[in-house]
């Protein structure tokens, strides 16, 4: 089940973040955590299993549409039913809105399936700021 990032789940979530992609410095991680806390279009939800928190999806929400920007699982659950379930989960909670994933969250789910092809054949080029 999905729930709203909260200041609480500050040091979870910047670890889940920085499981996307290497190289990631930790200014640059709470930068974008901060983007999240102050874009009101910018949504990051954390994925919890039982009593644990276990993956992390960024969204930015259009009219008719939605954007993956980041999605991560913890290397522990990183079965593909669970990356597939999440983002059934979310597609549920953006109203059925057609989804985007952006490059970096398309390379994360590809290497959750162990493949090179993307998960989604709909994707953003969008660059994360």
């Amino acid at each position: 089940m999905f729930y709203k990032y909260k200041k609480s789940y500050n040091k979870v979530a910047i670890g889940l973040l920085s499981l996307m992609a290497k190289g990631y410095n930790f200014k640059l991680l709470q930068e974008t955590i901060r983007m999240y806390e102050e874009n009101p279009e910018r949504q990051l939800f954390l994925w919890k299993e039982a009593e644990n928190i276990t993956g992390l999806a960024g969204v930015e929400q259009h009219e008719d549409y939605f954007v993956i920007l980041h999605f991560s699982v913890n290397p522990s659950y990183q079965k593909e039913e669970t990356a597939y379930r999440m983002l059934e989960v979310l597609r549920e909670q953006m109203h059925s809105k057609e989804m985007h994933l952006s490059k970096e969250a398309a390379r994360f789910l590809a290497k959750v399936r162990g493949t090179s092809d993307l998960p989604i054949p709909i994707y953003s080029d969008l660059a994360i700021s």
